[in-house]
């Protein structure tokens, strides 16, 4: 007797759900892609402290762009018009911390790394998650590139959609946001244990000019 064909295994289904998901994670890495001070404190803190100072100062910034996607996913316009009509005051206080911050790691001495990791201080890690996260936060670009980038990749959540939605949105722009910073921080932590004094003074020295540099062009650019 013939032998009996075996079933033809279904094809996956990829749903409406699906694909607004992965437009999301990938809307969150490109809102975190471009180079800016939040990728330098990232850079710095992995390499002069640990690998988690360098995570948890992503997680800081994921948390704010996963915020603003909270107000692209739910549609909270007259909150997205608040923001807007503050620009010029989040810019400033944005710029007149990066300048501090960027003097801060100018300055700052640096001692030789440690063989190990040194041990967790929780109010340094607190630190590192609310620096970035405020710096993100107070970016009036940040809310521009949601209003950009979710045109472009045709992310929209229409009124009438389920609570699921803007859910995925926002859970995908959180995760997209992840996978930038956290691949920062474990690239850079490869550099840890390989430079020696003078690098990590170089280092502070490199880090605050940018960072500062960041800020003394956003403090131009409110004054022009």
């Amino acid at each position: 007797m013939p032998a009996q064909a075996m079933p033809a295994q279904a094809m996956p289904v990829i749903t409406m759900h699906d694909w607004l998901f992965l437009k999301s994670i990938l809307a969150g890495l490109a809102i975190a892609a471009p180079v800016g001070p939040v990728g330098v404190l990232c850079v710095h803190r992995t390499v002069l402290e640990s690998r988690l100072h360098g995570l948890v100062s992503g997680l800081g910034a994921a948390v704010a762009d996963a915020l603003y996607g909270c107000i692209a996913a739910f549609g909270l316009a007259a909150l997205a018009h608040l923001l807007l009509d503050h620009t010029s005051e989040m810019q400033l206080a944005g710029g007149i911390l990066l300048l501090g911050m960027g003097i801060h790691t100018y300055r700052k001495r640096t001692a030789a790394l440690p063989k190990g990791e040194e041990p967790l201080r929780m109010h340094s890690l607190l630190g590192d998650f609310f620096t970035t996260f405020v710096l993100t936060l107070i970016n009036p670009i940040t809310i521009l590139a949601f209003a950009g980038i979710f045109v472009a990749l045709g992310v929209f959540i229409e009124a009438d959609r389920a609570l699921l939605d803007p859910i995925l949105v926002v859970l995908g722009v959180f995760i997209g946001s992840c996978l930038w910073w956290f691949g920062i921080a474990l690239g850079a932590g490869l550099l840890r244990g390989r430079l020696d004094i003078h690098h990590l003074e170089w280092m502070n020295r490199i880090s605050g000019a940018l960072i500062s540099i960041f800020g003394a062009a956003a403090l131009i650019d409110l004054a022009l």
